[in-house]
């Protein structure tokens, strides 16, 4: 019976997230009530749990995540400063006599500002909130719309830099060199949050591409679904060049300084932290009331990302005690298929637990219990890495459960039925499962630029 206690652990969290408790209280309490029956019961060691203060000193000492709220700090003052808001304005103007232009002009403005936050439900809201109105005024089909928006701002789990490929890829960086340590290699390969960046940049762009392409086939084979608008005032080229320059240089300086190794991406979170405050502060968009809120947002959601931290790492300490690793070895080496067989049900079980899951949790729970296993069975991390990201975004893509719809029902109109925002995504999802098929085949769209550079 003990031996199916780290099975009944990852339950009671799921069946506790779905009854509305707090993720991380969620993670710690069932940790705690789980190796308190153990104790009693004779089956769990507590000294296991004098490892605990470690792991928290671990986290406090852990350079890479204090990338996480200097990322936060970057997006959300450029969120404040209305950079995106401008810029799509002044994209919508240029691309206003094509077909779908508006459209496309979402799909670019909401990838960068997925670049810069990393979220998904701040970029569904703030791109639902800028621009759902003005397509369902322009003439587009509320299916076309809200499926662009949702699709678009889900992108923040793949597009560097981002905060889910920082937490994945330093979640990753232990799994990779606890499986090395498990084969008996005492000088482990690192795989850094950097590779993961550079790795992420040809599947990112791949979709943005083919969301694009998407969009412009929709507008030629059923014009009155996204017509462009002839009477949309012209735009001078120096208001595109003043709006669109700012934040591209920005997003290059980030992950640029990253790529070349310069900078660490903690030095280059700090760096686009600063710009942002810089581009804020020339366009007179920041005030003492206007900091304030910056600071209050990224405080809140750094003490979120970290109190899942601290409950996810006492929940996996009480799983190993458990000896709930070895329960998840044995299970995947019995599967048929072997490496592809396991690699595909984590996949899928992946997927389904986006449903009910954010990526913090998923990244912190489930990563470190899987990661280990599929790295020490030969899977590139970076290739993993990759992999889970877009399989995240289009779990939070999927209806009924997914969370980018939810947050677009929030704000979208009531004119515009649910139904049609399910069918509107209905398209992305296809592309985006396609993205993941071609990663699947050829492992090198997401491994080649890392490999390159590194050599």
């Amino acid at each position: 019976m003990m031996e199916l206690v780290p099975l009944l652990m990852f339950l009671a969290v799921c069946a506790a997230l779905m009854f509305g408790y707090p993720v991380a209280f969620t993670l710690g309490g069932t940790a705690l009530l789980a190796a308190g029956l153990g104790i009693v019961a004779g089956a769990f060691d507590p000294e296991l749990l004098r490892a605990f203060p470690d792991r928290l000193f671990g986290i406090m000492q852990n350079g890479t995540l204090m990338a996480v709220p200097l990322f936060v700090l970057m997006g959300v003052m450029l969120e404040r400063a209305r950079i995106a808001e401008e810029l799509l304005v002044n994209l919508a103007r240029v691309f206003s006599r094509v077909p779908a232009g508006m459209a496309v002009s979402v799909v670019v403005v909401g990838a960068l500002l997925a670049a810069s936050t990393g979220i998904v439900g701040a970029t569904v809201v703030t791109m639902g909130l800028m621009s759902l109105p003005t397509m369902l005024k322009r003439g587009y089909s509320p299916r076309l719309a809200t499926g662009t928006i949702c699709a678009t701002g889900t992108l923040g789990q793949i597009i560097p830099p981002s905060i889910a490929l920082v937490l994945l890829g330093d979640t990753l960086s232990n799994a990779y060199q606890q499986a090395q340590l498990s084969a008996g290699i005492f000088n482990p390969k690192p795989v850094s949050v950097g590779d993961l960046f550079v790795g992420a940049i040809v599947p990112g762009l791949l979709l943005v591409g083919a969301y694009i392409v998407y969009l412009l086939f929709v507008a030629r084979r059923e014009p009155d679904v996204a017509a462009g608008d002839s009477r949309e005032k012209r735009v001078e080229p120096v208001e595109i060049l003043k709006s669109l320059l700012p934040p591209i240089a920005l997003m290059v300086l980030v992950l640029g300084s990253i790529i070349s190794g310069a900078a660490t991406p903690t030095e280059a979170a700090a760096v686009g932290a600063l710009g942002a405050g810089l581009l804020a502060f020339g366009r007179g968009a920041l005030n003492w009331d206007r900091a304030g809120e910056v600071g209050r947002s990224t405080l809140q959601v750094t003490a979120m990302v970290f109190a899942i931290l601290i409950g996810a790492s006492l929940f996996s300490l009480v799983f190993r005690g458990y000896d709930g690793e070895e329960l998840v070895t044995g299970f995947f080496n019995s599967l048929p298929g072997g490496v592809v067989g396991a690699t595909l049900l984590v996949m899928v079980v992946i997927f389904l637990l986006g449903f009910i899951l954010d990526f913090i949790e998923i990244t912190f729970v489930v990563v470190p219990i899987v990661g280990p296993v599929l790295l020490a069975m030969g899977v590139d991390p970076v290739w993993l890495g990759i992999m889970i990201a877009i399989n995240l975004q289009t779990s939070f893509l999927t209806p009924p459960f997914g969370f980018a719809l939810f947050y677009l029902r929030g704000v979208a109109p009531e004119a515009v039925a649910t139904g049609a925002i399910y069918r509107g995504v209905m398209p992305f999802i296809a592309i985006q499962l396609l993205v993941l098929c071609l990663l699947a085949l050829w492992p090198s769209l997401a491994t080649w630029l890392p490999t390159q550079l590194s050599n």
